[in-house]
């Protein structure tokens, strides 16, 4: 039995298929095949019907002699031209997401938010048909544009794939079974406000992983892991991309990089009835405050801080206190509008 997709990556080019272009200068195009349609730039144009029936890897020549390579876009190639609403997960951050929590064929994992849709298509390649992919989205829009996106690149609804909207606290625990779940990956603004939704859900062993932008997100469900008590020590990092110019003996480090992208922290459930073993190493001093309040206490956290002492904070977060880019109503509309209307899967 072929693998869902697998034809989609195989064979000559056919029309409803997305074609990556790059010219003499490097410079990369996305187009979608159809019948009779041109592409056209200030140096001239070439047609669709030249690519449709070629095998990947082929070039075409405009009509003022300008030579293209085409080849089918790579997955990182899709999630980074593909429409999108919200910020899409980089995929060096998704490489890392499915190799550091070990995200297996036929796992079952919990995804929050859904966002475009780009981390979800690397988490169904990694659970394959056979696993299960529970992602929860709170904006409907959102969730529109996520699951066109991964019709468009599977070709088809994926069967592993379930999509929620609605928040991650109030649907999860009528949507899966208590100590059900390999692994939870959420990408949002609060994760420490799910843990005890997240930990009754996850099987013992199983891993939490989230992925925030800043520090004072780091920091926060840092501590509140350790607070929480079902939580082994969390382990964080981030992942810096910087590619390299190549020829003759120009070798040398890109003057651009993907630089910081977000912060990514993983922890594993204990089973029930465990206590986690007491940090040996005693946090410096000034780590929780610079003030004699909330110093640390023999266990190494401090005795009064809000997030140590499983207290919740009033103040709700929102992404532009954390400084993210958020797209306007009308731009997510549009794309909304578009990508669903040529979500239909190609004729193979």
């Amino acid at each position: 039995m072929t693998a869902l997709g697998a034809d989609l990556r195989r064979g000559p080019f056919r029309a409803g298929e997305r074609v990556q272009l790059t010219d003499p200068k490097g410079r990369l195009h996305t187009i979608v095949l159809a019948p009779g349609k041109q592409f056209h730039t200030h140096r001239g144009h070439l047609l669709h019907d030249d690519l449709i029936g070629r095998p990947d890897g082929s070039t075409v020549t405009n009509t003022t002699g300008v030579e293209y390579l085409a080849l089918r876009p790579l997955l990182p190639d899709y999630v980074m031209s593909m429409p999108r609403g919200a910020a899409v997960v980089y995929p060096k951050d998704a490489g890392q997401i499915i190799t550091m929590a070990d995200v297996f064929p036929g796992a079952v994992v919990v995804e929050a938010g859904v966002g475009s849709g780009a981390l979800a298509m690397s988490l169904l390649r990694a659970v394959g048909e056979e696993g299960r992919l529970w992602s929860f989205e709170r904006r409907e829009d959102f969730a529109d544009i996520a699951m066109a996106n991964v019709r468009l690149f599977f070709g088809t609804d994926h069967p592993a794939w379930t999509v929620t909207v609605g928040d991650l606290v109030e649907r999860l625990p009528g949507t899966v079974e208590d100590g059900t779940v390999d692994r939870v990956v959420l990408d949002m603004l609060a994760p420490w406000e799910c843990l005890d939704v997240v930990h009754a859900a996850l099987a013992p062993g199983g891993l939490l992983i989230c992925y925030v932008a800043t520090t004072t997100q780091l920091s926060r469900v840092g501590e509140a892991m350790r607070a929480h008590g079902g939580f082994t020590e969390p382990s964080a990092w981030e992942s810096l991309v910087r590619g390299w110019h190549l020829e003759g003996l120009a070798v040398r480090p890109e003057h651009r990089m993907h630089g910081h992208t977000g912060f990514l922290i993983t922890t594993r459930r204990l089973a029930d009835g465990v206590t986690p073993p007491l940090r040996k190493r005693r946090p410096a001093k000034g780590a929780y405050g610079s003030s004699g309040e909330g110093e640390a206490d023999d266990d190494g956290a401090p005795d009064d801080d809000p997030v140590s002492t499983g207290e919740t904070a009033e103040e709700e977060w929102t992404a532009e206190d954390l400084g993210e880019r958020v797209p306007s109503a009308k731009r997510v509309r549009r794309v909304r509008r578009a990508v669903t209307q040529t979500s239909a899967p190609p004729s193979l």
